[in-house]
Order: structure tokens, then sequence, then C-alpha cells
């Protein structure tokens, strides 16, 4: 039943879907008569053949594909403690940071959307280069086994800093291997590469906000091909709407637009969503602050946004907002090996003989990763 209602839609003429009439005639008159006939289009491609701005292209897209999945989805109905049941049940994804996954509540959460603010200089890439790598470390050793899609669109990833975590964090899954000789953790070691973890990063840049929107658009149907993809990366969200937008209001329809859509490919997907900000300076009648860019509206589009500054040169990462977790300050380093926690000389001490535990998660055994 299900796959005969979406055949139906997919043959739904273009005409009925609530588009202006210079469009609809537009996209009729270009051969565009049905939903299928626009479904695999991209929006650069309908912008030429049916001469319309690609920012209307992305618009139509975007109403086509809205419309239809009303047509196709159904009411699903739970109760308050199924509801509960399936948040705790949901895994997240490590840092290698104890001190920022406990701010989280365990990690970074999949089904929701998290934002990392922050100075340039901060960290706020080398911590999605992190996720990004440690989103595929295998059940057994803790991880949620996935791979990621990598939105760029400042210029800033950096294929030789992925090497140097991926291998840091391969080395030390390969230690507890070698420590315990567990048969999965042996069978999965086979896979866990340098070699297959570059290959599960998807890379997309996008210089403008036209070209984000567009990704974004096609990104269900690339996840759906693609099942594994536990992570999407938005590095940075601020950038193309920052430096190519002057009028305001259609920067805030346009971005509220994306949340919804983020929001939704987090919640449908079963993904985390993890978008990067710059910051910006507010003029007060006293004093000045640095405040996460894009505006007030758009602090309402993520779950969770972590604010990362500097204090005496040292690293910190403030929870702003969670709907779960209280707001805290934990402070946190950069090595060569990625993300970590701040170690003591004590810590340094006692790691130094401590014994790698196989059932711990890979970034409480912190015998391997301290400079």
């Amino acid at each position: 039943m299900g796959n005969r209602v979406t055949a139906c839609s997919m043959q739904r003429e273009v005409g009925s879907f609530p588009l202006a009439p210079s469009v609809r005639t537009r996209l009729v008159a270009s051969g565009f008569h049905t939903l299928q006939d626009v479904v695999d289009v991209s929006a650069s491609e309908l912008a030429r053949e049916a001469g319309l701005s690609e920012d209307n292209a992305v618009k139509v897209l975007q109403i086509l594909r809205r419309e239809n999945h009303k047509d196709t989805s159904t009411s699903l109905k739970h109760t308050a403690l199924e509801l509960l049941e399936q948040e705790q049940a949901q895994a997240s994804i490590i840092t290698f940071c104890s001190a920022l996954d406990d701010l989280l509540g365990g990690g970074v959460p999949l089904t929701k959307v998290t934002e990392i603010c922050g100075p340039p200089g901060i960290g706020k890439t080398q911590l999605c280069m992190q996720l990004a790598v440690d989103v595929q470390i295998p059940e057994c050793f803790g991880g949620v086994d996935g791979e990621t899609v990598y939105i760029d669109t400042e210029g800033c990833f950096i294929v030789e800093r992925v090497v140097d975590i991926a291998n840091a964090c391969v080395l030390h899954c390969s230690l507890i291997t070698q420590a315990h000789q567990q048969d999965d953790q042996k069978l999965a070691m086979q896979r866990f590469t340098l070699s297959n973890i570059l290959s599960n990063i998807h890379y997309f840049s996008c210089h403008t906000y036209s070209e984000l929107l567009a990704q974004i658009l096609v990104l269900p149907d690339f996840i759906a091909q693609h099942s594994k993809i536990k992570l999407v990366i938005i590095d940075s969200i601020a950038f193309p709407f920052r430096h190519s937008i002057d009028d305001l209001s259609l920067r805030t329809r346009l971005l509220n637009m994306l949340a919804q859509q983020l929001i939704n490919i987090a919640n449908q997907q079963k993904l985390a969503v993890v978008l990067t900000n710059q910051m910006t300076t507010r003029i007060g009648l006293s004093e000045s602050l640095l405040v996460p860019a894009l505006g007030e509206s758009w602090g309402h589009a993520a779950n969770n946004r972590i604010l990362l500054h500097w204090e005496r040169l040292q690293r910190f990462a403030a929870l702003c907002k969670s709907p779960s977790q209280k707001a805290s300050t934990v402070q946190f380093e950069i090595t060569h090996k990625g993300f970590r926690d701040v170690q003591t000389v004590e810590q340094e001490t006692s790691s130094s003989k401590s014994e790698i535990n196989p059932r711990k998660r890979p970034r409480e055994e912190d015998q391997e990763f301290q400079t």
C-alpha cells in the first residue's frame, strides 16, 4: 500500500503544487509536468532549463519535496514513556575529551542538532574533524560505526590533520585489541583502517548560500544511498550567509528554512547534525559583547549550543543551551592527536601505570593519547 501511495504521489501534476503561476508555466513549458520529472534534477539544472534564478529553483524544489512529504507521510503516535525510552536508547558520538562528553551527557547526541560557536583558532574545525573520525569507531569499542557527510564552506578542512587524528584513533583501538585479544575487536580492526576512515568521510565544498541550500536539499537522497551515515557536519553555517546576503529579512527566512530541514534530517535519519558558527560583536549601551553570529532567531535552531572560548591562553567549552544538561564549563586542549582532556602531572603519572580496559569507551583510555 505504501509503495502505491508513493508511486501515485510521484505522478502528481506540477500545476497542483502551491507555486506562483509564472513558475508553473515555466516548469510545464520546459517539460516538467509531474513531480517525477523534477525530483532528480539539481537546483542549478532546474534553473537553467526552466529559466529561473537559482534561488527560485531552490525554493521550487523545497516546496515540491515538502508537499510530497505531506502526501506520503503517516501520522505516528507514541506515549511519553515510549519517547523517553527512544531518547535514552540513542547513542552518542564521543569526542575523546571526557570532560566535553560528560558536559553533553555522554557525547554528541544522535537525532539532535549541535552548534559549536567560537572565535577563529579556538578549535571548532578541529572538533569537527575529530567527530568525523570518531563516529566511525566500531561498536565493540563503544562507537556507533557510522560515516560522515562533511560540508565545508570556508575551505578549512585539512586532510593531513584528519590523517593525524585517524591514526591516533586506529592506534588506540589496536592497542586495546592487542591487550585483550577479543575476537569481535580483531574482526573490527580488519576494516577500521586509515584508508577506510578517509573513504567514509563524504566531503562537499559549498562556497555560496545557494550551493549550501541546494546541497541540503538533496542530502536525504544521498543519505538514503549511504545508510551508515550517522553524522552531518556543516563548517561553517555562518560564512556563506554573512558574506553573500545584504537583505537581512531574506537571510532570516532562508536560515529558518535551512534550520527546519536540518532538524528534520536529524530526526528522520537518526543522525547527529553538527554546525559551527562564527562570533560577532554586539554593541550595547555600556559595553560590547562577543556573541554567536546570525542573530537571536538563529539561536533557536540547535538543540545544543557549545561556546568555545579562551581564558588566559587556555581553551574552555561552555554548554550554553541544552534540553537535558545543565549549563557548565570545562577545559580542553588540542594535541597533535586531536581533541583531548587537559592532563595534570598526577593524571599523567597515574595513566602511565594503568591498564587499558576494553570495556571502557575509547575516550576513557587516556594512556596512549597524552603529549
